[in-house]
């Protein structure tokens, strides 16, 4: 039998090769210069840009980065295709597309201001660009917060001591940001103490599960969790919910969700100092001991034989399950859709937005980008090569079965519970441990989602200085925008998707969406260079663009043409007006989508091939 251990060793040969050669050649590429003043000191203003200590600041951006996806992709991809193509997707496809993606999106915006990829293509192919991009990254946005929102409720259902524990280290993060920029209080200590704080919280979670309303079936809790709306009924009045066991919007469920997007719409109009910087840093502390742990557990166990279980493949996971997948799915042709379905852990446009949205505002000089930006992408795929270890632990039979969401969350929990043993941690331990670790992941980056999403709004209609306009003063204009309306907005659509169960319409367009915003940044990181210096090489940036634009098309021309219109529409898949209209939905928004990423990709090229070819500008980067 295959162990485990090959999974492991596959990313890290490749991940190290990457960072230790390629991206120390990207560096000098752009020109990394530590005497050049970035953005976080230039705009200084202690709410948006704040010059960080790179290890807060690569917390931050590995918890905004490292969401549900990394997880959920690649044990959906290798239940359904098998082990094999969807590690070398991940080992492969990482450090040569996607942390070359982070890293010249966050170098990028960095020369320009911190401002967005959008605004970047702005500068270069004009105003009619800037706004696609920007729109078409504000749509993906909500996509995201609707579905990090549902991802969340229903961890925190399925492991209510996970409930706790996240309380416990969202107020131990405000106290800290208290601690570190009003007390000024010495940094190594006060992380030693806070990240004490954390881990304790982990335990006081198990012995203290909360719910907010009572399971739908008996022994679905723990013993002695604490229902706390429990006065209220049994959450069958709540918006969607259902009290059928085999649904993923049950009372408990549909009251996390909205709980989680008002804590979302919170804390992205915060200052970054009071709650992101030190809660993505504070819990970046349990997402590399999720992470790492699990990587150290995998090669102690098999090397010197400490697991409870042997660390191998399951049966039930086979190397390769052929070309269109198991048969108890339906059939998915592994090219193109394998490179959908796994998005983050391999390349994610999602990143971009992170990267040039609030990591570029923060960054305290710039040969900090080659760690944050390359580095944490490499710490992502690090992710889901977890995640794939866990599935061949756990099994895929009920990830096959189950699919998506249904599937993927159970097997990490346990089989990270499993792997975990290795290091002498129980498994009644190390199973809600793990979920702690997915659920760290989610909050943080669906906040972080929503400062984005008001970002892109202020770009698109305009705004004094970023974070100054607070929405009230009673302006259309200026509720878009504001600090605090904007993320009511999203929120308030997010919830609209997730109640109206138009969040399972969306989903598999989810990953088409963020895949081509990918390649729509690789695209800005092409043009930036080309207008840059006409001596400098845009294959780095210009063949994944292209490859990326290739194989999305027509992933998301199958969920439209085959998926909805073929079997659907006219094969009679959907039955009732309702289905129907939903299935003419999904074709929509699959050409919308295209439409958006070909007008962008001509209006790009034009601009290469003028400047390329001599009849255009060839501005110097600057930070003006």
């Amino acid at each position: 039998m295959t162990q485990v251990i090959w999974i492991v060793a596959a990313v890290l040969i490749t991940f190290s090769v990457g960072y230790v050669g390629y991206s120390k050649y990207l560096s000098q590429f752009v020109d990394l210069d530590d005497s050049r003043e970035t953005p976080a000191h230039k705009y200084e203003d202690g709410q948006e840009y704040v010059p960080s200590k790179k290890p807060v600041l690569l917390g931050h951006h590995f918890s905004s980065i490292a969401g549900g996806a990394p997880i959920v992709g690649p044990i959906t991809a290798g239940a359904i295709w098998g082990w094999v193509p969807a590690l070398a997707w991940v080992a492969i496809g990482n450090p040569l597309m996607g942390a070359v993606h982070d890293f010249v999106s966050l170098s990028g915006s960095m020369r320009h201001e911190g401002k967005s990829i959008g605004y970047i293509i702005g500068e270069y192919v004009g105003e009619r660009g800037k706004n696609l991009l920007l729109w078409f990254a504000f749509l993906t946005i909500i996509l995201v917060v609707a579905v990090f929102a549902l991802v969340v409720g229903i961890v925190l259902n399925a492991f209510p001591s996970a409930a706790t524990a996240s309380f416990v280290y969202i107020a131990l993060a405000v106290v800290f940001g208290f601690y570190l920029y009003q007390l000024d209080g010495p940094f190594i200590p006060g992380t030693v103490v806070f990240v004490a704080g954390v881990f304790a919280g982990v335990w006081f979670g198990i012995n203290n599960p909360i719910a907010l309303f009572p399971a739908v079936e008996a022994g679905a809790y723990p013993e002695g969790t604490i229902v706390l709306l429990g006065f209220l009924g049994n959450g069958a009045w709540l918006p969607g919910a259902t009290l059928e066991a085999s649904a993923i919007l049950t009372p408990n469920v549909a009251a996390w969700v909205p709980t989680i997007l008002i804590y979302a719409a919170v804390a992205s109009a915060l200052p970054v100092w009071t709650l992101l910087q030190p809660r993505d840093y504070l819990s970046s502390f349990l997402l590399y001991a999720g992470v790492g742990g699990a990587l150290i557990a995998i090669i102690a166990g098999t090397l010197l034989g400490t697991a409870s279980q042997p660390l191998v493949v399951a049966d039930s996971i086979a190397a390769f399950e052929g070309f269109l997948g198991v048969p108890a799915v339906s059939p998915f042709p592994l090219f193109p859709m394998l490179f959908v379905t796994i998005a983050c852990g391999t390349i994610s446009g999602f990143h971009s937005l992170v990267s040039s949205g609030t990591t570029a505002k923060q960054l305290n000089k710039e040969s900090d980008a080659r760690l944050i930006g390359y580095g944490g992408m490499l710490g992502e795929g690090l992710l889901a090569a977890v995640a794939l270890s866990t599935l061949a632990v756990a099994g895929g039979a009920e990830a096959a079965a189950g699919g998506g969401i249904g599937g993927a969350l159970p097997n990490f929990a346990s089989g990270g519970g499993i792997i975990l043993t290795s290091l002498g941690i129980p498994a009644s331990f190390g199973a809600p441990f793990m979920a702690l670790v997915l659920v760290s992941f989610l909050l943080t980056s669906t906040d972080t989602a929503a400062r984005l999403g008001r970002y892109m709004m202020e770009e698109i209609i305009g705004t004094p200085g970023s974070g100054t306009d607070t929405g009230l003063s009673g302006d259309l204009d200026s509720f878009a925008r504001g600090r605090y309306t904007n993320p009511i907005i999203q929120c308030g659509l997010g919830y609209v998707l997730v109640i109206s169960g138009e969040w399972a319409t969306l989903w598999t367009l989810f990953g088409g969406a963020n895949q081509l915003l990918a390649a729509l940044a690789l695209l800005t990181a092409t043009v930036w260079l080309a207008n840059w210096d006409e001596s400098k090489q845009l294959v780095s940036t210009g063949v994944p663009m292209v490859l990326m634009v290739s194989i999305t098309i027509l992933g998301i021309s199958w969920v439209a043409f085959k998926e909805q219109l073929y079997d659907q529409l006219i094969m009679g898949g959907a039955s009732g007006l309702g289905a129907q209209i939903s299935a003419s939905v999904r074709i929509v928004l699959a050409l919308v989508l295209m439409y958006l990423a070909l007008s962008l990709v001509k209006i790009g090229y034009d601009n290469i091939s003028n400047v390329r070819g001599g009849s255009g500008a060839t501005p110097e980067p600057s930070d003006d």
